[in-house]
């Protein structure tokens, strides 16, 4: 008796081994693609973190203006880059804001509060700036949003078109960028800072002020461009 046995033939191991092989290289491709992200992402974010402290400073070539405006803020330096512009005769007169202070509840306990607006004045004064050039505006501003506004609102009732905003270095971007969006068209803003600004742009994780500096002023610029969902207190 014989039996007739099929032949035996040994499993194709090729297309085992090739399978393997492509899916090392797929492992070791997405490896090489997630490495080179990563390294983008790195190297944007240290573009984004060194950069973002000169980015923040802008500043308008200076031209004649109906007046000068000093924000509330960095005494005495933004007076003084005011009273500066002043006697270039780029406008006959400077405006102060003034922010919300304690006043009333100190006055009931007898204490007489003087604001910043007050030593903006007496610094304007002593750098020659006339008593009859010098107007504070009438509404305490809690922001920038709010002196914005009060600006814009005096010059449209005076028939004004145009001012010279002073504030400070890392400030300036948020100020055009608040004004374009809260002025209007018809009224035009120069920004400007004080060459003396301490602000460190191109090393500001330095120090703690610039810091808090920029910190603020990049969360008021995502509230500018958001359309201001946050408001102040």
């Amino acid at each position: 008796m014989s039996f007739n046995v099929p032949p035996f033939h040994a499993p194709d191991a090729e297309p085992a081994a090739t399978s393997v092989r492509r899916s090392r290289t797929k492992r070791r491709r997405s490896r090489l693609i997630a490495l080179g992200v990563l390294v983008l992402l790195v190297v944007v974010g240290a573009i984004v973190f060194f950069g973002v402290g000169r980015w923040l400073v802008v500043e308008d070539p200076l031209a004649s203006a109906d007046a000068i405006v000093v924000l509330s803020g960095q005494l005495p330096e933004r007076a003084i880059e005011a009273a500066r512009i002043y006697h270039l005769r780029d406008a006959k007169q400077v405006w102060i804001t003034q922010q919300p202070n304690p006043a009333d509840r100190l006055a009931k306990l007898g204490i007489h509060f003087v604001g910043e607006e007050f030593y903006d004045e007496e610094v304007l004064i002593v750098l020659g700036v006339p008593a009859d050039a010098l107007r504070v505006l009438e509404k305490p501003a809690a922001n920038t949003e709010a002196e914005v506004d009060e600006i814009s609102s005096d010059m449209k009732a005076e028939g004004l078109n145009s001012v010279i905003i002073v504030t400070s270095k890392p400030h300036t971007r948020r100020v055009r960028a608040i004004w374009n969006r809260r002025a209007g068209p018809s009224l035009r803003a120069i920004v400007r800072y004080p060459d003396d600004d301490p602000y460190d742009a191109a090393h500001w994780w330095r120090h703690t002020r610039d810091a808090l500096d920029v910190v603020r002023e990049v969360l008021g610029l995502l509230n500018a461009w958001a359309g201001f969902p946050l408001k102040a207190l």
